[in-house]
């Protein structure tokens, strides 16, 4: 290679490789809490601060047993720097999804060479769906840190027998089930037992599986916050969160998320936009890839998550991320192995569209009789939220990419690479934040209002955790005393004995009337 262009090639590496930190953290407070879930995790974090206490964690004044404590804490600890503001409740998730990515890039680097590692870097820093969760204040984003280190320390150890990854690998899990709970050790134990049975490694998986050092250190780290939530809570901690939020989550149906054995299989491919053709792409090498024991292994792994969850009856897209890591490997891997770049090329058009045509299609759903009144009363403010600049960035994005189609000049995968980075460009600096304004715009201003009216409200048939963080207060469900505030839904609203305070698109604060 020639120096003069060995000086480009550089500066995109480096370009690239700082790619997580724009992806995960730009513009990463411009927007409202989106409910339910950044509201609860969020509102559970300040509760600790209110209730003084930082092993339990409570919504609205409730027990709330759906996640262990880890999270919490890291939200704390961000709560405590900047205060309970957006950037706060985020920020852990931003920074487990900037070291999920980097811990991708080392492995590729290890395994496949620098290029790939930077190729894989770019997809796993702009892939919709880790950018979904890297910017939410959720556990999600710090489950997949912990078990793509689990399974790629694991896979060191398999690889050449150290004992040091093995013991890491241990730490991870430990980490993992401090997160989320069980899963982080049914996935690592999952899949290396599959891939050593694929090579009759018995022994190799036995002998992994039951360091004593390593049991020392996954009991060390769980233990103790368990025993305690147990000690405090009791009955309520195992009905709560062992049967309700586990068992009940993989055998039954839980909050209505059902979906097919199919679910996943599409929503994978959702999930990897804009690299769905690149993902199609590498599933033509599978065959090939299984006489390999590192793609055998990446492969595996995707599987498995693919097909445990299918069989839950408890169904959510962002579960299938948890076997994400290694298709970002595998599409890096197989960057060259493309077909035809028109295929490559509908989906990351479609999503561009998509971002344009996103008001006036927002703005048709509210004047229909699709859904119900309130979210139809949300959708009604879209047309009047969507100002040139949203217009001037959709539309300019669109025709970048069309133009950049249309030249020979440039590669498929330079082609998919400019579509991704200008994916996260339009999503943080102008879709995101407007679909905030748009769906929770009204949560967070109802909340305010009601904090500068420095009283407590309640909630009346209601789920909006995100107006508790706004208002600074817990928001119990229960029936309002008189003169009291009263947050709820526009089409919930009762017909007499009420006053409004505050109405916004479909969220109303009410006072009760003194009779």
């Amino acid at each position: 290679m020639s120096e003069s262009n060995a000086h480009p090639r550089r500066l995109i590496g480096w370009l690239v490789f700082l790619l997580p930190l724009i992806s995960y953290l730009a513009f990463l407070g411009s927007y409202p809490l989106f409910d339910v879930d950044e509201g609860a995790f969020s509102e559970a974090t300040r509760e600790m601060f209110e209730r003084g206490d930082f092993l339990s964690t409570y919504l609205d004044g409730e027990h709330r047993f759906d996640k262990p404590i880890l999270i919490y804490w890291l939200q704390a600890l961000a709560y405590l720097v900047l205060g309970p503001s957006e950037w706060a409740f985020r920020l852990p998730s931003a920074l487990a999804a900037i070291g999920w990515s980097y811990a991708t890039w080392q492995f590729a680097r290890e395994r496949f060479g620098v290029q790939t590692a930077l190729a894989a870097l770019l997809v796993v820093s702009t892939a919709i769906g880790p950018f979904a969760i890297g910017r939410a204040a959720t556990a999600d984003a710090l489950l997949n840190l912990w078990l793509a280190l689990a399974l790629f320390d694991a896979w060191r150890h398999l690889e050449s027998g150290r004992r040091a990854p093995l013991l890491r690998t241990y730490v991870w899990i430990g980490l993992g089930v401090l997160t989320k709970g069980p899963i982080a050790i049914i996935l690592p134990i999952a899949v290396t037992f599959l891939f050593c049975a694929s090579r009759r490694q018995w022994r190799t998986w036995l002998k992994a599986i039951s360091d004593p050092i390593g049991w020392v250190l996954l009991v060390v780290l769980v233990v103790p916050w368990y025993a305690a939530a147990l000690g405090i809570h009791g009955q309520k901690f195992i009905d709560g969160f062992i049967l309700k939020h586990n068992v009940k989550r993989f055998t039954g149906t839980l909050e209505g998320h059902a979906g097919s054995m199919f679910y996943y299989v599409l929503a994978v491919p959702l999930l990897l936009l804009p690299w769905t053709g690149p993902l199609f792409a590498a599933c033509r090498q599978i065959r090939k890839d299984l006489a390999t024991g590192v793609r055998r292994y990446l492969w595996i792994w995707a599987a498995f998550v693919v097909v445990f969850f299918s069989l839950s009856g408890t169904k959510l897209p962002h579960y299938a991320l948890y076997g994400a890591t290694p298709l970002f490997l595998l599409i890096a891997a197989h960057r060259f192995d493309h077909g035809r770049t028109w295929a490559h090329a509908i989906p990351p058009t479609v999503l561009f569209a998509l971002f344009v045509i996103a008001p006036p299609l927002l703005g048709f759903l509210a004047e229909s009789d699709a859904g119900n009144a309130f979210y139809r009363a949300q959708l009604s403010r879209a047309m009047d939220l969507a100002d040139w600049p949203y217009y001037a960035v959709t539309l300019g994005a669109l025709g970048l990419w069309l133009a950049l189609l249309s030249s020979k000049a440039t590669g498929t995968w330079r082609k998919m690479a400019f579509a991704a980075v200008l994916q996260v460009v339009v999503l943080t600096s102008t879709v995101v934040p407007y679909l905030g304004e748009v769906l929770q715009g009204p949560v967070r201003d109802a909340g305010l209002a009601a904090r500068a009216l420095g009283e407590p409200a309640v909630r009346l048939r209601f789920d909006a955790p995100s107006f508790s963080v706004y208002a600074q207060s817990p928001t119990p469900s229960r029936v309002p005393e008189a003169g009291g505030l009263v947050i709820t839904r526009i089409d919930r609203v009762p017909e007499t004995g009420f006053d409004t305070v505050f109405a916004e698109g479909g969220v109303v604060l009410l006072r009760k009337r003194v009779e």
